[in-house]
This record gives structure tokens, sequence and C-alpha cells, in this order.
């Protein structure tokens, strides 16, 4: 068998049609000279003589050409299938090789990360779709997450969602990232183009994971062009999330200290120009900051739009402010809800007003007018989901669901990151 799991750093991996867009970026930004974490991609081919190893083939196309009862008794039978049965001796071998050698460096585990043929590129992005796992430190919970990552392609989410992006499942396929988990004191996110023509940086303390969630209000800095500060709002970063699966609470007065220091905020402009020039055009990347510097662990093209001149009626409104996703204006009747029980609340065309920007919202983007959620940042998954959809979204608002009373008609600037309404 040929060898299906090649180091980043090599010029084989900067190929997204083996190794999937977000794998071959992270490669490309890498052979620039951008500090990545390194690792390894596992080739999308792996899946794919996995599915015939296990003889799922026929399953995978019956998915979306069956009606919806068989559909869905397929679908569970790639999930099972997938997540149940070894991996095939040959291609678990070189996963052992990596294992082992990854292990050599004593990190803080391993990390396993989705990279879909059809992920990070641009207008379908299928950010928080699939799985990642983190801080994996025995070679059956690594062997696992492999098999979950492949088993991820075919989640009811993924599905709903490559449906709306006519995306047939059975004509794709699942590579891998697999590199050391890097002990993160501080991670977030970067736009290289806001739409007045700057930059925006998130941070939060901790492994990313709670920005991409929307669970915590991240710091949010406007940059110039040139990495010079216009702005710094320290967010509500509330918890961390540590390598180990560890998470804990942020002392008061720490989390309302910034993140960054001048010094980082600069290199991470620095890298957001770089990524552009690598990616041609607007860019959103997500880095980590240890004892040892910052590094970039993803880089996918970004949609920018025009700010939006705002009706008379609407400029004498009560409102709040919060981190804009960066696209659209539009009103709708605000449906407040506490909880994703209540999602069958929403109607088509409402606002929906919500707590945590969680991308299990996915489901409801192409029924909303727009979003506004307490929690969550620009960087976060569904941010990238709404940037996408062309939807308006506004995170980091605070009390949102106390303020904005239900039923009450909202306008939503996604790209200022103004919410208004009236009774």
């Amino acid at each position: 068998m040929q060898n299906l799991v090649i180091p980043l750093d090599s010029k084989e991996a900067m190929d997204p049609s083996r190794f999937g867009p977000k794998a071959a970026n992270l490669s490309a930004i890498g052979m620039q000279g951008i500090p990545t974490p390194g690792g390894y991609c596992l080739d999308s081919e792996a899946y794919r003589i996995q599915l015939k190893h296990l003889g799922l083939e026929d399953a995978a196309k019956g998915v979306f050409s069956s009606e919806d009862s068989k559909a869905r008794r397929f679908a569970l039978d790639m999930k099972l299938g997938l997540l149940d049965q070894p991996i095939k001796n040959e291609l678990a071998d070189q996963l052992s090789h990596v294992w082992n050698k990854i292990n050599l460096q004593k990190n803080k585990g391993i990390a396993v990360r989705s990279s879909a043929l059809v992920e990070d590129r641009y207008g379908s992005s299928f950010a928080g779709q699939f799985e990642s796992f983190l801080g994996i430190d025995n070679i059956e919970d690594f062997f696992t997450s492999v098999r979950s990552c492949w088993c991820a392609l075919w989640s009811t989410r993924a599905l709903r969602y490559m449906a709306t992006h006519d995306v047939d499942p059975a004509e794709t396929a699942m590579g891998l990232i697999i590199q050391p988990l890097i002990d993160a004191k501080v991670s977030g996110g970067g736009l290289s183009k806001t739409a007045e023509g700057n930059m925006s940086i998130s941070a939060t303390s901790g492994l990313g994971t709670s920005i991409a969630q929307g669970e915590v209000v991240p710091d949010r800095y406007e940059l110039t062009r040139d990495g010079n500060v216009i702005d710094i709002i320290t967010g509500n970063k509330s918890h961390t999330l540590t390598c180990g699966h560890g998470s804990g609470k942020i002392d008061r007065n720490v989390s309302d200290e910034p993140s960054l220091s001048e010094i980082e905020l600069t290199e991470l402009s620095k890298y957001l120009i770089k990524v552009e020039n690598i990616t041609n055009g607007p860019a959103e990347i997500e880095w980590v900051l240890d004892k040892n510097g910052i590094k970039l662990v993803q880089a996918r093209p970004l949609h920018v739009e025009e700010p939006h001149k705002v009706d008379e009626v609407w400029e004498k409104k009560p409102r709040l402010r919060g981190h804009p996703a960066g696209i659209g204006w539009d009103t709708g009747k605000a449906c407040v809800i506490n909880c994703e029980c209540e999602l069958s609340r929403v109607a088509p065309g409402d606002v929906l007003v919500t707590r945590v920007a969680s991308p299990a919202l996915s489901q409801i983007l192409p029924h909303v007018s727009a979003v506004v959620a307490e929690l969550g940042g620009s960087t976060s998954h569904l941010a990238s989901l709404a940037r996408e959809r062309g939807i308006p979204m506004v995170l980091g608002v605070a009390n949102a669901t106390r303020t904005i009373p239900d039923k009450s008609t909202v306008a939503v600037d996604g790209v200022a990151g103004i919410v208004r309404w009236m009774e």
C-alpha cells in the first residue's frame, strides 16, 4: 500500500484534492515560513479504502438517492460501520507509525482534525460541521478519533449542510490532520479585512474551542492594515479550556485584562497579510499562543461586505452593540429563546435572539432573517457559516435575551455590529 500519511511540511501535502483544503492551506502557510504546530495529514484515499474494506460503498450512494426512511437507514449504516469496525490493518500500521513519531516529542497529547475535501472552500467552509479531537494520550483513543472523524462526514448536521450546498457525501471523502496539541495559554481567530478596510483579531484564554463554539465573548482588537491598534474591547472570558480536557473559571481581574500584547497583535497582523497573499484574497485564521510563541492552526477564505447605510427611522431606536459577523442588514420579528429545545418556536423570517452561538444552530440559518447572540465573536464557527449564507449576525451582545423584547421588530446590522428594535 502506498504511503498515505504525509508530513504537513512537504509540498505533497499542499494538494487539496488529496488532503482537503484545510490541510493544504495549513501546509501552504507553513511552507511560507508562518509558524504552525507541524504534524501530518492523512490522505482522503485512506477513507475510501476503509469504505471499500467495510463494504459500505453502496450504502454511501444510497443516502442521497433514496427515499427518506431508506436514506436514514443508509446513513446509520455508514456511521455504525465507520465508528464500530476496526481500521484496516495496512492503514492502522501507518497510523501507528505516525502516533509513535509524534509521541517521541513528549507533547500534551495529539490532535486529530477533520480535513474533508469539501471543507474550507469559498462559500462552503463547513465550519463546526465535522469533528476534532484534542489531547489524545493513548493509541486506542487515537484510532477511535480517526474513525470518529470519518464518521462525522455522515452526521445529521453535516448531511443537512451538504444538502443545502448541493454536495453528495458519496462523491467526497475525508482527509485528516494529525498533529501535536499545543498547550495554549491564549487562542483566537483573525479576519484579514473588515468592512471598514481594517483587520480584526479575537482572543481568549486557553484553547480556542470556547471561541469556535460560541461559548465566551472574546477580546476584540481592531487594527489598521499596517498593524496599528485602533480599538481594544475586552470580552467576557468567563472560563478557559486547557490541554488534558481541563477547564476552569477565570479570575475576574484577569478576564478583564486584554489577552494579547501590542507586540503579539503586530505579529498576528503580519501573518494575516501573509495569509492573504497565499490565499489570493481576504482570509480568516485560527491561531494559538504558547510559551514558544504564536502558531497558526487554520486558514480559510473570507467573504467581506461593504457597510450598510442605516435608514433614519432606525437611527433613533434603542440599540445594543456586539461583535459583527461582517455581513448583511435585515429586519424581522424577534424570537427570544434560552435553549436549543425552543428552536421549534422560530418562524421563517424571524430574528433569532439567543445566548450561545453554537454551530448546532446552523440548521436554523436558512430560515431566519438574522441572528443575535449574547456569547461568541466574529471568528466563531457560526459567524463563518452566517457569512457564507449572507445572514446578518451580531455576537457578544450583552444581555440581549433580557433586553430585546420577544416579538418586537428588530434590525440587525451584521457589518457594524449593531442591533436595534422597536416595540
